[in-house]
C-alpha cells in the first residue's frame, strides 16, 4: 500500500462536529450543546470546535475496561 493510500485511510487525529456526528450516528446539535455544557471536550479554533479522536479511543476504553457505562460527562471530570 503506497504512503499516500495509506495516509487516506488513517484515522484523522481531530475531528469537526460535524465528521464525529456522522461516526457516532448522532446530531451535530446535540454534540454542541454537551460541549456548551462542559460535558465533552472540544477545542475552538477561531469559530469552529474540533474534538480530539482520542478522546474517542479513550471513552471505548474506559468502557470496556470497566465493563460499565461510561458518561461522557463523569469521565471528563475523571481526567481532570
Amino acid at each position: 500500500m503506497s504512503s499516500q493510500a495509506k495516509a487516506s485511510t488513517r484515522r484523522r487525529e481531530w475531528l469537526s462536529i460535524a465528521e464525529l456526528a456522522k461516526e457516532l450516528g448522532m446530531s451535530q446539535m446535540t454534540l454542541y450543546r454537551v460541549i456548551a455544557a462542559g460535558e465533552f471536550p472540544a477545542v475552538r479554533i477561531g469559530r469552529r470546535l474540533f474534538v480530539p479522536a482520542r478522546v474517542l479511543d479513550q471513552l471505548a476504553e474506559s468502557a470496556l475496561s470497566t465493563g460499565q457505562l461510561v458518561s461522557a460527562a463523569d469521565w471528563k471530570e475523571m481526567q481532570e
